[in-house]
């Protein structure tokens, strides 16, 4: 007989092993963007290291993860969740964050805005910078 997720779920809580716990956002507009990356050929591992290394200390950053996308070799899936639309705003200004810009630029292809969200919580939102 399978075990339905919610029911693995609600018991994984009671005994404490569902995992580290999620965090609810105060209410509140955050910000959110899932944008999608094509690096040129050969270029995606070294584009990802700068996006990483140029995003360490955002003001108002909430979440911001690079993946790389399972199927295609180019491609990277950045996922950002902001305090606000400014704070977002603000850190394309910020020096590091500039030089990552200019740093990685010759090695897109294309990018793509996935999509606008508004974050409302989960593992990992913790306000940091």
């Amino acid at each position: 007989m399978a075990l339905e997720r919610r029911s693995f779920l609600a018991g994984a809580a009671t005994l404490g092993i569902a995992g580290p716990a999620s965090a609810a956002l105060p209410a509140g507009s955050h910000y959110g963007l899932i944008g999608k990356m094509t690096a040129k050929a050969g270029e995606r591992d070294a584009l990802a290291a700068i996006l990483i290394e140029g995003t360490r200390a955002m003001p108002g950053c909430l979440s911001y993860v690079v993946s790389a996308d399972a199927t295609d070799g180019d491609v990277l899936w950045v996922t950002e969740a902001w305090e606000s639309k400014e704070a977002h705003a603000g850190s394309l200004a910020l020096p590091g964050v500039r030089a990552a810009i200019a740093r990685g630029r010759p090695m897109i292809a294309a990018m793509e805005r996935i999509a606008e969200t508004v974050p409302m919580g989960g593992t990992g939102l913790a306000a940091r910078g």
